[in-house]
């Protein structure tokens, strides 16, 4: 049992019941990173674990009444096969690379947390005006079902080769395409991903690629971690949240790249990361400033 595992498990925990985002995305780099975890044990046992984690998640959200089922459902027809087929592409490509296979997963892994990191980035910083057209539910007609299901193999695909995506690119499409208030896209992100993450961790763990010792230390500490998130997210605005997230997501990104093989010096990792973090609370304090406020009338005495 390693206590910093636990430490990671703990914050990932939060930032899933918060944001709904950083499972996959912050855990694998994690596992691999610091503590040297073979890339394809490492997307295992981390979808293995998110599966347990987002079910808890999960369950409290939908007690809440945060989650849209309708959306989850239909998302849940297409993700489940994509997300076993992206299982069985990683499996046959192993199979047939060997360990040469591990850098080309890598650099898969870190364009995909750069994809991420930028629509998180992209979604918190230059689409203020999502709100104005924000609803509670979406109305299940032909064209959405088919849609949400198309839009779910798609995402369900990446997330099963990867482990990357399944709360930030999911929450994303939440936003953009289904107009789900923030609370909801939470809810309904993070109990989806309960769904989709049990059947690419089942299948995982049929291909062997899950260490139950690891993922029981991860346990330790998301699943508290998760709780607590939870609890604290009609509390904790999302506004300085996700940029700051953004930033994280694309660190791991480039420390992900070097583990395949990029050359980058220690300056190279942190300080994009810093700058653009730098330069979303900037806009951000900017628009706040700017902002019109409220004009105050003082009564006639």
């Amino acid at each position: 049992m390693d206590p910093v595992i636990v430490v990671f498990g703990l914050g990932v925990g939060i930032l899933v019941g918060l944001t709904g985002i950083g499972g996959g995305s912050l855990m694998t780099p994690l596992l691999v990173l610091f503590a040297g975890i073979n890339p394809v044990v490492a997307i295992g046992t981390d979808l293995a674990y998110g599966a347990v984690t987002k079910t808890v998640g999960g369950w409290k959200h939908w007690r809440s009444g945060t989650v849209d089922l309708g959306v989850s459902k239909w998302l849940a027809v297409g993700s489940v096969p994509g997300s076993i087929l992206g299982v069985l592409v990683v499996e046959e490509l192993h199979a047939r690379y060997g360990d040469g296979f591990d850098d080309v997963l890598l650099a898969g892994i870190a364009v995909a947390l750069v994809i991420v990191a930028i629509t998180i980035l992209g979604r918190a910083l230059f689409m203020p005006k999502l709100a104005e057209r924000e609803r509670e539910t979406v109305e299940l007609t032909q064209r959405v079902k088919s849609g949400a299901a198309g839009l779910g193999f798609v995402l369900g695909f990446i997330v099963g080769l990867t482990s990357v995506g399944s709360g930030a690119l999911i929450g994303l499409a939440l936003i953009l395409i289904f107009r789900l208030t923030p609370h909801r896209v939470v809810g309904t992100d993070v109990f989806h991903a309960a769904i989709l993450l049990w059947s690419a961790g089942i299948a995982h763990w049929i291909g062997g690629n899950v260490d139950f010792g690891l993922m029981g230390t991860i346990l330790l500490g998301s699943l508290p971690g998760v709780w607590i998130g939870t609890a604290l997210l009609p509390r904790v605005p999302a506004a300085g949240l996700r940029p700051a997230l953004g930033c994280v997501l694309l660190a791991s990104a480039l420390g992900v790249a070097t583990k395949a093989g990029l050359d980058l010096p220690a300056w190279g990792i942190v300080g994009p990361p810093l700058l653009v973090g730098a330069a979303a609370y900037a806009l951000q304090r900017h628009r706040s400033s700017s902002a019109p406020r409220p004009s105050s009338e003082v009564a006639p005495a």
